[in-house]
């Protein structure tokens, strides 16, 4: 979901934002699998929620284009992961997004429907 709203407001916002809401984890893609960069746990595509997500298109070039997923984890590890998409896109990062079922995708933290 785009939202024009968005467009104004940096990523960095809103991460700052969920993390204030607890989603202070950190990831990573390797191998098909996310990971938990302090934890070091992994997680396959069918154990990831996606709760929000936040696509970006830069100000000066509508090319760099961005996207935040906020994550929850069956072991209650919850962050975000902003990669890019479109021309700019890591192929194992799309690819693992991909995958995700799309039962695990919902709005149910989006912060826009909080303000």
């Amino acid at each position: 979901m785009i939202i024009s709203d968005e467009f104004a407001k940096h990523e960095s916002d809103f991460i700052a934002k969920y993390q204030n809401k607890g989603y202070t984890a950190n990831y990573r893609v390797k191998d098909g699998e996310l990971i938990d960069l302090d934890t070091k746990e992994t997680f396959k595509t069918s154990e990831v929620k996606v709760v929000a997500e936040h696509r970006y298109e830069g100000m000066s070039n509508p090319s760099d284009m961005s996207i935040l997923y906020v994550i929850e984890t069956p072991t209650e590890s919850k962050g975000t992961f902003l990669t890019g998409f479109g021309p700019s896109a890591n192929l194992d990062e799309a690819e693992f997004f991909k995958a995700i079922p799309d039962e695990n995708y919902s709005e149910d933290s989006n912060i826009l429907t909080d303000e």
